[in-house]
Order: structure tokens, then sequence, then C-alpha cells
């Protein structure tokens, strides 16, 4: 999987770019608020990714920071939100406004994104709304509080646990507070499951 791309940006436009890394050039699907804040053509850029693998596709979305990458995966966990939603989820809200209704549960300002429906804002509300409050802080990109839960989530899929029993107590495990960084979250969010 490619989890991030640095080169020099080829082409870019709305909602994709091209970038040239080392004479490889990768074609990635961006959401407005990542191409706003892009350089000029023919710039160096990095670009944090997530590959979409179907059957028939293989896909990259880039984002210029790791918390609107966390955001598009989020989005794309609810039922029913593909990539290309939740690319235009993105692209119809900036990320911090994004989080905030999320939290406050507020169906009637994420119906507001051009393509999402009534429905669709309604699982998000149900689905997220607490997933979210990782992200609320917004810590700077790449630090231990902005990617702790999944990979700890990972870790523990990993050592056998279901993935719904682990996200409880990695949810569980973050709203107690204490350290984020992944040894000792990792730590606690076992100690949770073991003696549940």
């Amino acid at each position: 999987m490619i989890g991030r791309l640095t080169g020099r940006l080829a082409s870019k436009a709305t909602d994709h770019v091209l970038l040239d890394v080392s004479g490889v050039g990768y074609l990635v699907h961006i959401p407005l608020s990542t191409f706003y804040e892009l350089p000029e053509a023919e710039s160096p850029a990095s670009l944090w990714v997530h590959t979409h693998v179907r059957e028939d596709t293989l896909a990259l979305y880039g984002f210029l920071t790791e918390r609107e990458r966390a955001l598009f995966q989020l989005l794309m966990s609810v039922a029913g939100i593909g990539p290309k939603v939740a690319l235009t989820v993105l692209s119809g809200m900036p990320p911090p406004e994004l989080v905030r209704a999320l939290r406050q549960q507020d169906v009637r300002r994420l119906v507001s994104i051009p393509g999402v429906g009534k429905k669709t804002a309604e699982r998000m509300v149900l689905e997220l709304a607490e997933k979210v409050d990782a992200l609320a802080g917004e810590p700077p990109a790449g630090t231990p509080e902005a990617v702790a839960a999944d990979d700890v989530v990972s870790a523990l899929v990993n050592l056998g646990y279901r993935k719904a029993e682990a996200e409880r107590a990695v949810d569980a495990t973050a709203r107690a507070g204490g350290s984020r960084e992944f040894g000792p979250f990792l730590k606690e969010a076992l100690r949770r499951l073991t003696s549940a």
C-alpha cells in the first residue's frame, strides 16, 4: 500500500493531481481543501495517500495532512459511503467544520454539502459522532495523538481480537484520557480487553 508520496507536482486540477515521483507519474484524487493548499505546478509536494483497491480498480486519494486522510477513512467506514462520496464531503466542508458538525450531530449542516442526503447525513452522525473525538483537538499532522487510535486498533486486530471489540476498547481508553502515545495506549487497551 502507498501511504505517502513526495515528488514534483507535474499538474494539478481541483479534483486530482499528477505527482511525479522519480520519473513515475501518480494520478492522485484530492479534495478541494488539499487543492487550495498545494503549491503551483512544477513545485515539490508531499501527500498523505489512501490506496483504494477493488477487483477492477486501484485508485490513490491524496491529502495534505494526515488528519484529512484520517477523516476520509472514517467517512468510508460509514455504510453506503465510498471514496467518491467521502471526497465530496471533504470538498464540501473544511475538516474542522466537518468534525464539529459530526460531534454536534448537526444533520442539517451535513445535508448542506452537495451530494449528501438526509439518510447519509444521519448515518454519518450515528456512526462517527464519537469516533471524531480524537480528531477534534486538531493535533499537528503526524503526531502520536493524530494516529494512535487507528494504529492501536490495527495492532489489536493483528493480535487476534475482533475489530469491533478492539474499537470499543480503544474508544474507552481514549475517553479515559492518559497518554496517547502508541505503547502506553496499546497497553491500556489490552488491559481493558483482558479484564472484560
